[in-house]
């Protein structure tokens, strides 16, 4: 199958021609960038010399439609819509890495992140988490891949909304490398800043992420679930660690809480619930498509603490979206993904 990749020079799409380029089942036809048009791939990025042929090119959703089967679109939000838009004019299959396709509410989206580009699109795509919509990805053309944030709170919280088990008002601490936020030139993302460093940041108000854990939250328990969440700034490039606090609406011994997660996931490929005792870890699933899992019950205070952990890049990003485009597509799920954690 022929793929683009339109933004392959910010660090999602960089991650996706990492993947991409091991696919057996696809070929990169063109990859774009607005600020490295005209030059080689391995010239712009070392790390990708005599790994391909091609070169940088402007974006040109009309002349991609004529070239390429699917397109991933890595731009940033607000600014993906209208490529988006004439790509699904011009029959092209879309795997979308922004946020602007992701929400089923047009006032939401407009509160978080301002007027939409393609509002005659707005709730076409496809909730592209796998683990929570697998048939309807099947075959469809339009998909809205996941932010990395929501991802690490919804695998870990689903399994209990869906059974009803725990109350609709949960809180959730999340710690974020520094690639989440993109490449990009400001102080706060400075070395000297970051290292030996930790920080939380929009706190209070709605983070931008909240409204899709919600929603998406929302679906699976059958009632309105409101998350407060802070999400923290770590000196490191990859990874997202995940802390979830919930109150189960009954007694739920530890036993049983484990054995949620893993009934949950027992089939599933790239969600592992750790053995009772172990908590993820950054380095656990640094570089690879795995988000590790983990219930705690707190019997003193009577909390349910759900933690995860996954590479922001690869599950929480790239991969997630290459799992949904194997898919769609009908080919084997865990295709070019089933690379081992980089470690150390």
């Amino acid at each position: 199958m022929k793929v683009a990749v339109v933004g392959a020079s910010g660090y999602t799409g960089l991650e996706l021609l990492r993947i991409l380029l091991r696919h057996p089942r696809t070929e990169i036809v063109a990859v774009t960038s607005e600020q490295r048009a005209g030059l080689p791939l391995g010239e712009a990025f070392p790390s990708l010399a005599g790994l391909s042929d091609l070169c940088f090119e402007r974006a040109e959703p009309a002349a991609l439609a004529g070239r390429a089967d699917l397109c991933f679109t890595c731009l940033p939000h607000a600014a993906s819509a209208p490529s988006v838009a004439e790509l699904r004019k011009a029959g092209v299959a879309v795997v979308d890495l922004s946020a602007d396709f992701r929400l089923a509410d047009p006032a939401t989206y407009e509160r978080a992140y301002g007027p939409h580009g393609a509002p005659e699109l707005f709730g076409a795509a496809v909730y592209g988490l796998p683990e929570l919509h697998r048939e309807a990805l099947a075959d469809c053309d339009f998909v809205a891949s996941p932010g990395c944030y929501p991802t690490s709170v919804l695998l870990p919280l689903v399994p209990f909304l869906r059974r009803g088990l725990v109350e609709p008002r949960v809180l959730v601490d999340s710690k974020s490398g520094v690639s989440g936020a993109g490449r990009k030139l400001e102080a706060g993302f400075l070395f000297a800043e970051i290292d030996e460093n930790v920080s939380a940041y929009k706190v209070g108000g709605v983070h931008r992420h909240v409204p899709e854990m919600e929603e998406q939250g929302s679906l699976a328990a059958g009632e309105d679930v409101v998350v407060t969440f802070v999400p923290h700034l770590l000196p490191t490039i990859r990874g997202i660690a995940t802390t979830v606090f919930t109150r189960p609406r009954t007694s739920l011994p530890q036993a049983e809480a484990r054995a949620v997660l893993e009934e949950a996931y027992a089939e599933e490929p790239f969600v592992r619930v750790l053995p009772e005792g172990a908590t993820p870890s950054l380095a656990g699933v640094r570089g690879s498509n795995f988000c590790d899992v983990q219930a705690v019950m707190d019997e003193r205070t009577g909390s349910l603490i759900l933690l995860a952990a996954l590479d922001n890049l690869v599950k929480g990003a790239s991969g997630q979206a290459v799992q949904a485009m194997n898919l769609m597509r009908g080919f084997p799920e865990t295709e070019a993904l089933l690379e081992a954690p980089l470690v150390p």
